[in-house]
């Protein structure tokens, strides 16, 4: 049965992973026997990382890129290809959040964080898909959505547009490209406790109105996305396409 989730031979390009949840899906992927390649666009930070999963005895190494770049993109790629490496699977986890009410919203902070959550996913995939469709070999590409792919919350109007984005773009990716065993799903997580989050963590109003709106009653935490992220990196989800998982705690499932 753990064959299924064996990621051995397999090669993880994972954006916005020199810390964060993408680091955590990263590790977790690593940990599954996959050769990890991390991005970032701080150079320094990155081989920080890069050195913490070598350090550890895992096969990592880094490309600094802008994911909202096409032609950084593909420039990275055009590195991978020269070296002989071949990313068999992708998680689109860069993204960034953007906090003001729609009235006084202005457009140069609406499209950035449309560009980072949701335009990167589509070119990055881009990049991939084409590859692994020359190879004709198959592959696995996961977005990361949200809870705001299916719900909304005030002042956060941007990334809730772009994680709904997410979520039917992995469909039209699934449309397209299933037919070349190229599996595409999403992650919507929850609320976790990461770095970025801890202004809302630490406030008292923010905290406990997330934990009385949870059966849980908690915060998710980083380690508690891995084993979606593996299942959907792996044979195991062989036969599934298009379709958003929410590690949520439950949060969606009541009113």
């Amino acid at each position: 049965m753990t064959a299924l989730f064996d990621l051995t031979g397999k090669t993880a390009l994972v954006t916005g992973s020199a810390r964060g949840l993408g680091f955590a899906y990263a590790e977790g992927l690593a940990a599954a026997g996959a050769r990890i390649i991390l991005n970032d666009i701080r150079d320094t930070l990155l081989a920080e990382s890069v050195e913490t999963l070598v350090s550890k005895g895992y096969d990592a190494q880094g490309v600094a890129f802008d994911v909202t770049d096409e032609h950084a993109i593909e420039a990275a790629f055009d590195k991978l290809d020269a070296e002989g490496i071949n990313v068999d699977i992708l998680i689109n986890n860069a993204g960034i959040q953007y906090r003001k009410p729609m009235v006084e919203l202005e457009l140069e902070n609406w499209q950035k964080v449309i560009d980072t959550n949701l335009t990167s996913t589509f070119l990055v995939s881009r990049a991939a898909a084409k590859r692994m469709i020359a190879r004709n070999n198959g592959g696995k590409i996961i977005n990361i959505g949200s809870l705001t792919s299916q719900a909304a919350r005030p002042t956060v109007a941007p990334y809730t547009a772009a994680k709904g984005g997410v979520k039917m773009l992995t469909c039209s990716m699934a449309a397209e490209w299933a037919q070349f065993n190229i599996q595409t799903n999403a992650i919507g997580p929850g609320y976790i406790q990461t770095d970025m989050n801890t202004a809302l963590i630490e406030d008292q109003q923010f905290d406990n109105w997330v934990k009385s709106s949870n059966p849980s009653q908690r915060w998710g935490r980083p380690e508690e996305l891995i084993g979606t992220a593996v299942f959907l990196s792996s044979k195991a989800s062989d036969y599934i396409n298009g379709q958003i998982i929410y590690v949520d705690g439950g949060w969606l499932a009541v009113l």
